[in-house]
C-alpha cells in the first residue's frame, strides 16, 4: 500500500481539525468559539492556535482539499547567497562601523549603491556576521561609563561581568553568600542570563544590592529609574525568584474588580438615550466613554470581557405568534378535554383551506452541485389557481380534501355534508377550525343546529355535529396548517405544472398515499408524519403547524 506523502498527511490532518470545526458549527456554535475549542485539542500530535485553524478553514473552503497541502516556497529556485564580493564588502564596513545595526548598516551601502537588493537576502547577511562574531546580538557591549566617577571601577566591572554571564558561579557565590544561601544565588544567575529583560534587571537588582553596591548605582547601570530598587526587593521578599520572573500581578484587574463589572451591566440596563447617545443598542466604545465619565475608565476589552464572562451574547428579536382571544385558555382546555376523552365511535376534523397559490414555476431547495444556483423567473404568465378544502381526522391521521373556487360557508357545508356521508357510522364528529368569518357564519350554524335536531336524527341517523373552534388569531394551533406545509414541500416547491389539472392530480396522488400509508399503519396524527411535513401535526399550545415560509413562497 501506498504510502501518503508528507504534504499529504499534513493536509489529511488539517482537513480533520477543519472537519470537527465544520460539524461544531452545526450544534448552534459561533465560529470564534468552535475555533477556540479546536485550540485546545490535538491534531496530528500538535496543538495549533485558533488564528492558524481559521486559515486553514478558509483554505478548505476556497480552494479545497489542495489549499491544505504544504505550498511551495514563492523563490523557491533564486538563490540570494553572499557572494564573496559582498562579504568582503560587509566585512571592512562592519570593522568601520561595530556599534551600527546591521539593518542600518545594510540600508547605507544600499543608498549608496554598493549592495543591490535583489542580490541577497538580510537573513543571510545575519549569519554571516554572526558566524564572524560581528552580529552586535552576540556581542555584549560595555554600557558608556557615566562621567564624574559616579560608579566604582569594582562595583561597574562586578555588575558588567554578571551581566555578561562572565563571572563565575562560585565567585558569585562567594561574593554574596553573607546575604544569600546558595541554592538562591544559583537561580538568581540562571534569571540573568536566561529570562527577559525585565525579570534580568529584577535578579541582577537583587543580586547587587546583596552584593553590597549602593542603590542609586544599580538604577543608573540598569538604566531605571529611581526607586526601581526598592521596588523589586519587596518582590524578591514576597515570593523569591519566581515572583521576579512571574508577570502576574497582585491587584485584580478592572474587568475582575465588583466596582467596574457592576457599573458595566448598570450602564447596559439603561437605555443609550439616556446618556445622551443617539442609539438604540450599545456599543462597547459608547460604553467605554460612560464608565470614564463615571471616574472609572476601562478599555474595550475589559468591558468585552465582563459582558462575556456573563454569558451575554447578541440575538436577534424573535417575533412570537400570540392570541387575543379572551377566552382563549377556556377554548384550549375544551379542545384539550374533548381529546384526551375522544370515543372510538367518535372523530375530530382539523380543518382549513389551502391556498389560493398560482400554478407556475416555484421556487424551494434543491440538492446542487458546486456552482450551479437554480433560478425562477420573477415574472411569469400563471396557468391558473387553486384553493384546497380539507379536513384531517386526528384519531385516525386520515385526509378529506377538495377544490373550491372560493373560501366562504357554502364550500364549509360541502365539506360537512361530505364528512357526514363518509363517516355516517360514527356517533359524533366535532369541527375544528380557526376565526375566519365564514367558519362561524350564521347560516352554517343554523345547518348544524338542523342536524342535530332530533327530526333530522330521527330520519337521516346522521352523526351527532359539535362545533370546537380554535381561540381568535391563533391559526398556528391548527394541526392541519402541518399537513399542508408537508404537502407544500413535496408536491408545489420546485414544481413546475403545465396546467391546473396536472397539479391536482399530483396532489390527489399525495394525500391518497399518506391515507394508505397510515391506513396500514394506524397511528394518531403526530405519532409519525408523511412525506416532508415541517411540525408535528399533534395539538399543542407552543406548536406552530404553520410554516412561515410557506406564506411568502407561494402567494
Amino acid at each position: 500500500m501506498k504510502q501518503p506523502s508528507d504534504s499529504d498527511a499534513l493536509a489529511l490532518v488539517r482537513y480533520a481539525a477543519t472537519s470537527w470545526i465544520q460539524e461544531a458549527l452545526k450544534d448552534n456554535l459561533t465560529f470564534a468559539n468552535a475555533t477556540a475549542l479546536a485550540s485546545h485539542r490535538t491534531w496530528g500530535g500538535k496543538v495549533y492556535s485558533a488564528s492558524t485553524l481559521e486559515s486553514w478553514y478558509y483554505q478548505l473552503r476556497h480552494q479545497g482539499f489542495d489549499g491544505l497541502r504544504r505550498q511551495p516556497r514563492k523563490d523557491k529556485g533564486l538563490h540570494k547567497a553572499l557572494s564573496p564580493e559582498t562579504c568582503q564588502l560587509l566585512l571592512e564596513w562592519r570593522q568601520k562601523h561595530p556599534q551600527l545595526a546591521i539593518k542600518a548598516l545594510v540600508h547605507q551601502l544600499i543608498e549608496q549603491g554598493t549592495l543591490q537588493p535583489a542580490t541577497f537576502s538580510l537573513p543571510s547577511v545575519y549569519r554571516f556576521l554572526a558566524a564572524q562574531q560581528l552580529d552586535p546580538r552576540s556581542i555584549k557591549c560595555n554600557p558608556p561609563v557615566p562621567p564624574n566617577g559616579r560608579f566604582k571601577e569594582d562595583d561597574w566591572s562586578w555588575m558588567l561581568n554578571v551581566l555578561q554571564g562572565q563571572m563565575p558561579v562560585s565567585q558569585l557565590i562567594v561574593d554574596v553568600n553573607a546575604s544569600l544561601p546558595e541554592d538562591a544565588v544559583r537561580a538568581l544567575y540562571d534569571c540573568v542570563q536566561n529570562k527577559p529583560l525585565r525579570f534580568r534587571n529584577r535578579a541582577l537588582a537583587v543580586l547587587c544590592h546583596k552584593k553590597g553596591i549602593r542603590k542609586s548605582e544599580i538604577e543608573e547601570f540598569l538604566r531605571v529609574g529611581a526607586g526601581y530598587v526598592d521596588y523589586v526587593l519587596p518582590l524578591y521578599q514576597q515570593g523569591g525568584v519566581l515572583r521576579l520572573s512571574s508577570s502576574s500581578h497582585t491587584a485584580p484587574k478592572k474587568y475582575e474588580q465588583d466596582v467596574y463589572r457592576e457599573t458595566v451591566f448598570a450602564v447596559l440596563h439603561s437605555p443609550p438615550s439616556s446618556y445622551g447617545i443617539n442609539r438604540t443598542t450599545w456599543k462597547e466604545k459608547d460604553i467605554q466613554k460612560v464608565m470614564a465619565d463615571k471616574g472609572l475608565p476601562i478599555g474595550v476589552v475589559g468591558i468585552s470581557r465582563i459582558i462575556r464572562s456573563a454569558k451575554y451574547s447578541f440575538r436577534k428579536a424573535k417575533k412570537v405568534l400570540t392570541s387575543n382571544d379572551p377566552e382563549y385558555r377556556q377554548k384550549l382546555q375544551e379542545i384539550t378535554n374533548i381529546l384526551r376523552n375522544l370515543k372510538p365511535n367518535e372523530k375530530f376534523f382539523s380543518v382549513d383551506e389551502f391556498g389560493p397559490f398560482a400554478v407556475k414555476i416555484q421556487g424551494g431547495r434543491s440538492l446542487m452541485p458546486p456552482g450551479e444556483f437554480r433560478t425562477v423567473p420573477q415574472y411569469q404568465k400563471s396557468k391558473g389557481s387553486l384553493i384546497l378544502t380539507a379536513a384531517l381526522e386526528l384519531s385516525e391521521n386520515q385526509v378529506t380534501h377538495f377544490y373550491s373556487e372560493k373560501k366562504n360557508t357554502e364550500e364549509m357545508l360541502k365539506l360537512l355534508e361530505l364528512l357526514l356521508v363518509k363517516y355516517a357510522d360514527q356517533a359524533c364528529i366535532y369541527f375544528s377550525w380557526d376565526a375566519a368569518s365564514w367558519h362561524a357564519s350564521r347560516k352554517l350554524n343554523e345547518r348544524v343546529a338542523e342536524i342535530n335536531s332530533a327530526e333530522y336524527q330521527a330520519t337521516h341517523k346522521s352523526p351527532i355535529v359539535k362545533l370546537a373552534p380554535l381561540p381568535s388569531c391563533a391559526q398556528f394551533l391548527n394541526v392541519i396548517e402541518s399537513v399542508f406545509s408537508g404537502m407544500a414541500r413535496a408536491i408545489i416547491h420546485n414544481s413546475d405544472y403545465q396546467s391546473v389539472e396536472e397539479c391536482k392530480s399530483a396532489i390527489d396522488r399525495y394525500y391518497a398515499e399518506r391515507n394508505q400509508h397510515f391506513k396500514d399503519n394506524p397511528r394518531r396524527a403526530g405519532k409519525q408524519i408523511w412525506g416532508m411535513e415541517l411540525v408535528s401535526p399533534v395539538f399543542d399550545e407552543s406548536n406552530n403547524c404553520k410554516d412561515p415560509r410557506f406564506q411568502n413562497r407561494l402567494r
